[in-house]
């Protein structure tokens, strides 16, 4: 988590935040992680970066196979925010895990909001880590702070 964000958690665990971090009850998923880089109703003249990790069990989706598949209800979010799909799915790999990507963007005002968000299926739970931020670079950063395995502890 970057220094300085804003750790919501544990204010979303039982809601599921959407594409423009607003959020809704849902049932059957639970909020892993929520971290805003400032308090979502702050005021603020650049986009809330955010990033949301979040955990849904397969059952809830019949006929799901693919992570892939996932992207029918998160399009179906992200157009209702107004956000437009960019260039269809992909496969990214994170380590040695691939995750499949989709990335969206809408225009704020006269600023551009980016959503990228990457899904993988483990053990009969959707795992999908949402990133936003105001550029395709700001998004990058964030991704690439993902990674699988453990650290080592400080010695």
């Amino acid at each position: 988590m970057p220094f300085g964000w804003v750790d919501r958690t544990s204010d979303l665990e039982d809601e599921a935040p959407d594409a423009a971090g607003k959020t809704a009850p849902r049932s059957g998923s639970e909020t892993l992680l929520a971290v805003f880089a400032r308090p979502p109703d702050a005021p603020g003249e650049t986009i809330n970066s955010a990033v949301v990790i979040a955990a849904e069990n397969r059952a809830s989706y019949p006929g799901l196979k693919t992570a892939a598949d996932y992207f029918g209800p998160i399009s179906e979010i992200a157009e209702q925010q107004g956000f437009k799909a960019e260039d269809g799915l992909y496969s990214f790999p994170i380590g040695t895990k691939q995750l499949v990507r989709g990335d969206f963007s809408k225009m704020r005002g006269k600023l551009e909001m980016r959503q990228s968000s990457l899904v993988m299926i483990v053990k009969g739970n959707i795992i999908s880590f949402t990133f936003i931020a105001g550029s395709k670079d700001e998004v990058e950063d964030l991704i690439a702070s993902l990674s699988f395995g453990g650290r080592s502890a400080p010695r």
